[in-house]
């Protein structure tokens, strides 16, 4: 498993412990303080996740520049009368970057049905609440739980879909490999 993976995996078990931090503490200010770092830091796991999928696939020749520009989050713009990536970011939702993963990949688009899909709107919704506040937002620890868990069942749809095997971590479920 590459440095990058690892690292991935590391916030992840973070996020998780960060959680049971939060569940574990009697101060409101602290329990409020470790579900943010969990919101935040299960997010950063699943963008760490998604990148490196989309890093691998993005060596593949047999994509155009357009497929690329999404893995990698790079503009395309014609030059010389050819699609080519330009230097610099061009940020796309992560929401496509992962139905673009899952279709591409798989050979069949991602289920919208899915009770993952609907978790991972609202925690998407949650975590704009607290990266973009304008006004106190309600993070609650089941919402927390429910957005770990669903980005845990993306990564696993993910993993499912494009390796053909679950996503190691997901049998741990919430528990965190961590102790601080």
């Amino acid at each position: 498993m590459a440095d990058f993976d690892l690292f991935a995996n590391q916030l992840l078990e973070e996020a998780k412990r960060f959680f049971e931090k939060a569940t574990e503490s009697t101060d409101s200010m602290s329990r409020a303080a470790h579900l943010h770092a969990a919101l935040m830091l299960a997010f950063c796991a699943l963008e760490a996740h998604v990148n490196s999928i989309g890093d691998e696939f993005a060596k593949s020749t047999d994509l155009s520049a357009h497929e690329k520009g999404i893995l990698l989050e790079r503009d395309v713009r014609l030059k010389d009368g050819q699609f080519q990536l330009q230097p610099g970011l061009k940020i796309s939702r992560l929401e496509d970057r992962i139905e673009f993963l899952h279709a591409r990949f798989s050979g069949k688009p991602l289920d919208r049905a899915s009770n993952w899909w609907s978790q991972l709107g609202t925690a998407i919704d949650l975590r704009n609440q607290l990266t973009h506040a304008k006004t106190v937002p309600n993070i609650s620890e089941a919402a927390v739980r429910n957005a770990i868990l669903a980005i845990v069942g993306s990564l696993d749809a993910l993993y499912q879909a494009i390796y053909k095997r679950t996503f190691p971590p997901s049998g741990m479920g919430l528990q965190s490999a961590l102790t601080f």
